[in-house]
């Protein structure tokens, strides 16, 4: 990658808009991620809903993997619904008669390609940011969410 620069000082971002910057870094940080996703045939609803099928390998039912996602970016059931059921139609996922669904060896193992590919992503997008500052702009993120009385939560 090549060297960043800075194009505002430290005097002029104190005055800049949180929600501009933080709106711009969480669209072109998602549009990254799923520009990786869809080059390796997935949207982003199936790469969540892998992942949690890859945490429960005895399976997990439907409606408890579209609770736990139904949050993440506001996507909703609809969406959800729509992309367990293209991971099924495309053997990635088995769907029992209980609602049980859980990952085929074909699902398995494109999961963990994936999952090797998102880690060199994660490397590309915290290039250049330590640890330490990467937890500081979270914690700062989460109090101005608490202070305008909004609510965020991620696992």
């Amino acid at each position: 990658m090549s060297a960043f620069a800075y194009s505002h000082s430290d005097q002029d971002l104190v005055n800049q808009p949180v929600g501009y910057w933080s709106s711009a870094a969480g669209a072109a940080v998602v549009n990254h991620i799923r520009t990786m996703l869809a080059e390796m045939g997935l949207t982003q609803p199936q790469w969540w809903t892998l992942s949690q099928l890859v945490q429960a390998p005895e399976g997990r039912s439907r409606d408890e993997v579209v609770a736990v996602l139904k949050g993440y970016l506001e996507v909703g059931e609809g969406v959800l619904s729509h992309n367990i059921d293209a991971l099924h139609d495309r053997g990635l996922i088995t769907e029992g008669p209980a609602g049980v669904i859980a990952l085929t060896d074909e699902g398995q193992a494109l999961q963990a390609r994936v999952a090797d590919r998102q880690k060199a992503v994660r490397a590309e997008i915290h290039e250049g940011i330590t640890d330490e500052d990467y937890v500081r702009t979270l914690k700062v993120l989460q109090r101005m969410i608490h202070n305008v009385g909004g609510s965020a939560w991620h696992h």
